[in-house]
């Protein structure tokens, strides 16, 4: 499989402190790609920073063959990088059906927002019943379809999952996971940092883990999750 997103030995530094270390990684067309460590490893810089909100001080990042290396936040959505962020961030203040609009602001996503709107109250249809709601009253699990819906309306080719588990019930986590492999399995290509080990490397096709800004392993998802070094470290076996 070509490489969609291509990342090689990227610095980043906040001030002094350096969270990111020549690090290096690929996302293959098609594939879930998961990136695994403990708090504090670097795995949200590396997200923010293919996203377009941190600057590299060093190293590039490569889509769809094209050098994305410092572009806006704005400009990598456009060009069909997605991202579902920690927290989920959605527009508290506004509506389900407001939240989504916002989603197809993107030049890319303009013209197809009605199809695209449809689609997501198709395979969210809570969403399509508390359209007129405000997405601030809504609960967690809910607030996650949400930030999901909203991204899928700027039709990324590439979507970047940030802890998407992170503060919801179990039932509910069990229906995130399953969200993720279904858009992969409709040809969305996936990138997910998640705490929950396990899981991540169980549905993904290939892993990094990340320790101190720095990759130290990667290798297949299913042989991560049984190399006795990562059970020990992340999954405490």
């Amino acid at each position: 499989m070509s490489a969609l997103l291509q990342v090689d030995n990227l610095d980043l530094y906040y001030g002094d402190a350096q969270a990111l270390s020549a690090v290096s990684l690929e996302v293959a067309e098609g594939q879930i790609v998961a990136i695994v460590g403990a708090n504090g490893a670097g795995k949200s810089s590396l997200i923010r920073t293919i996203a377009g909100i941190e600057k590299p001080r060093g190293g590039r990042i490569t889509f769809k063959g094209r050098d994305i290396t410092g572009l806006e936040s704005y400009q990598t959505c456009d060009l069909g990088i997605g991202q579902v962020a920690e927290g989920r961030q959605i527009f508290p203040t506004l509506t389900v059906a407001e939240n989504l609009e916002m989603g197809a602001m993107l030049p890319r996503a303009r013209s197809r927002a009605r199809q695209t709107m449809d689609e997501v109250y198709a395979m969210f249809p809570r969403l399509a019943e508390r359209s007129d709601q405000l997405a601030g009253t809504m609960s967690g699990g809910e607030q996650q379809m949400l930030a999901i819906g909203r991204c899928l309306m700027g039709q990324p080719e590439l979507i970047m999952f940030d802890e998407p588990s992170l503060g919801l019930a179990p039932m509910v986590v069990q229906e995130v996971f399953h969200i993720i492999r279904l858009l992969n399995q409709r040809g969305i290509t996936v990138l997910l940092v998640e705490q929950n080990v396990a899981v991540s490397l169980r549905i993904s096709a290939h892993a990094y883990v990340l320790e101190n800004g720095a990759v130290v392993m990667s290798g297949e998802g299913e042989k991560l999750l049984h190399d006795d070094r990562v059970r020990q470290a992340y999954l405490g076996l």
